[in-house]
């Protein structure tokens, strides 16, 4: 019996801390990103998730290696995403809206209804664990795009919750808060200027302070929460408080 892992954005950050733990538990480990890069016992797809085509396309070619197996649990972890353009509404192009709300929010819903449509005669454990953000509750100034695309998310898991709820064999949905965690995305949220992001100060003294998560950390409490079984369908939770 195999147990199936589909991570996006399992190149670097979060998702690649993902695909390293997941991958020394045994699992088989699946990583759609644009970039290959150097991982064990991993599957990877090179894949760019904005191409809503692309991406459809290597995720119904998954399912189809994924017929040949005796699969025990399955998971997906929409984790792929961007920040965007740091700034007032009306200074971000609308070519950096569209990108950032496709990868953040539309190219999640698209997976996770594909997910759903072909896990349907599988009576194993089936879940989606999506990586949202405290921005999906909080508003930042500068943050319009990636906050309103990570509330979505939250909305997301809601509702497919609840429409899973009611089916036989349905599946387990919930989204992780990862907290502040030193990543390519810090770094960038550190190198914008107060005028765009009055917050910039606040950022940079989590860094100077050492108070950012690793990657590592945060894949290892998810692994953690996921293999205990933790959370309910449905749940939107901050691993802060686990």
């Amino acid at each position: 019996m195999t147990d199936i892992i589909i991570i996006t954005g399992g190149s670097k950050g979060i998702g690649k801390a993902l695909v390293e733990k997941y991958a020394q538990e045994n699992y088989n480990v699946y990583s759609l990103a644009r970039s290959i890069v150097n991982l064990e016992n991993t599957t990877q797809i090179s894949v760019d998730l904005s191409n809503l085509k692309e991406t459809e396309n290597s995720f119904l070619m998954l399912f189809d290696e994924f017929k040949k197996m005796q699969i025990s649990s399955i998971t997906l972890i929409n984790n792929a995403g961007r920040l965007g353009t740091v700034s007032s509404l009306e200074n971000i192009e609308s070519e950096d809206i569209a990108k950032t709300i496709q990868l953040n929010t539309t190219t999640p819903l698209i997976l996770s209804s594909l997910f759903i449509k072909h896990t349907k005669s599988l009576a194993c454990k089936k879940q989606i664990i999506s990586i949202s953000s405290g921005a999906a509750r909080s508003a930042y100034q500068g943050w319009s795009i990636y906050c309103t695309s990570k509330a979505a998310i939250d909305m997301m898991t809601k509702t497919i919750a609840l429409e899973q709820s009611e089916l036989k064999n349905g599946i387990k949905c919930m989204a992780i808060y990862p907290g502040v965690v030193d990543t390519n995305m810090q770094t960038q949220i550190r190198n914008t200027s107060e005028n765009d992001f009055k917050n910039v100060d606040r950022f940079k003294e989590l860094k100077t302070n050492n108070e950012l998560y690793t990657s590592e950390f945060v894949a290892n409490q998810i692994f953690k929460i996921d293999n205990e079984d933790l959370l309910e369908n449905g749940d939107i939770i901050d691993i802060r408080n686990f």
